[in-house]
């Protein structure tokens, strides 16, 4: 029996030196996307390929020479079941193969070769390990990161005695290392940053340790990677990392008290006081108002600065005046199982449509 290759013309081994070249050429295909390549930070805004700290670049490097070493494995083995496939095929009136059972050589081979391939494996897996659950530096920035269902809260204890605290965006210096330190007060969580390093899980009545340092300034996507209830897919979160010198204006403006509206200013005024006096006040913090509902175990993210963050409701929406009307008109519609009730009268709240614009404006005015 002439073999498919033979029948179609082509000379003999021609079909294995095609799958051989195919394999070959398909291998880098598996990188595709994987370097710092612009388009695919375009598409892939939570990509892991794109490291940006020692911390991503370190994961980075393992999964890369992990796949390489997969594909080198695949790529031998389908080659040696190809040569076999085609040199001991059936062949009528052909003797049965010379058996290898018991073949102390080719049974020692196969042992060792895998075991020295894990080896090569296991050890950087083991030093990335070590390097990836470093202790802080002393002049590591520190943050408290606090899992909530289902936003975040990020805390910055300062030397003085007091902690700046904002929700959702995560603030950072380029060239400073930053040590998380991450809670959860209720279910699990998990934190990650995709660009700047592996997932951390956050633990009730644990506090767990991320350490890096960021090397790039830009705007980073992030979100909770474990499941943690009805909004898990909604609870995302923005870093935005900073020039020392950007970080330090931006942490003395969270600082300081929310401004007073301007006396002229009668629609941010009258806002104020429907925030400052109504509903809001029960779950939410303004400080330099009696504003402290945030410190309630079921309160809501601290809205001192709330003008100057770039999106709300946990990442899931630009923070403008038609979101913000949407949101505070009927925030369990945009986000299920929100703790924040519906407050506008055409979803079974009290406040109209008046009195949403003044409250808009108040809080579009927290820069």
């Amino acid at each position: 029996m002439k073999s498919r290759a033979t029948r179609s013309g082509s000379p003999p081994g021609a079909a294995p030196a095609r799958l051989w070249s195919a394999a070959l050429a398909a291998a880098p295909l598996l990188l595709a996307g994987c370097g710092k390549d612009p388009e695919h930070l375009r598409k892939y805004p939570q990509t892991v390929f794109y490291p940006t700290t020692e911390y991503a670049e370190t994961t980075d490097w393992l999964f890369k020479l992990t796949l390489w070493l997969g594909v080198a494995v695949g790529i031998a083995v389908i080659g040696v079941l190809v040569v076999f496939l085609l040199r001991y095929r059936y062949r009528p009136g052909a003797p049965e193969p010379k058996q290898i059972h018991g073949n102390t050589r080719l049974e020692v081979a196969w042992t060792l070769i895998p075991a020295v391939i894990l080896a090569v494996i296991a050890v950087p897996t083991v030093k990335a390990i070590f390097s990836t659950q470093p202790e802080p530096p002393a002049n590591a920035l520190t943050i408290e990161v606090v899992g909530k269902q289902w936003w975040w809260e990020f805390r910055y204890p300062q030397p003085n005695g007091d902690t700046v605290v904002t929700a959702n965006e995560i603030h950072v210096p380029v060239d400073r290392p930053v040590h998380l330190l991450l809670k959860s007060d209720n279910v699990l969580h998990s934190f990650w940053v995709p660009q700047m390093g592996g997932k951390r899980d956050l633990i009730t009545n644990r506090v767990n340790h991320l350490v890096f340092t960021p090397k790039e300034r830009g705007v980073y996507f992030g979100q909770c990677a474990e499941f943690c209830g009805t909004s898990h897919s909604l609870m995302r979160m923005r870093m935005i990392a900073h020039s020392q010198a950007g970080f330090d204006q931006w942490l003395a403006n969270e600082a300081r008290p929310s401004a007073e509206p301007l006396p002229a200013d009668s629609a941010v005024a009258l806002g104020k006081q429907l925030v400052t006096t109504g509903v809001c006040a029960g779950c939410h913090t303004i400080r330099g108002t009696p504003m402290v509902g945030s410190q309630s175990p079921t309160g809501g993210p601290e809205l001192t600065h709330f003008g100057r963050r770039r999106t709300m409701a946990a990442g899931i929406m630009e923070n403008d005046a038609e979101n913000l009307r949407r949101w505070i008109t009927n925030a369990p519609s945009v986000k299920p199982g929100s703790k924040m009730p519906a407050l506008g009268a055409s979803a079974g709240g009290s406040l109209t449509d008046q009195q949403i614009t003044y409250i808009l404006a108040y809080l579009q005015s927290l820069q």
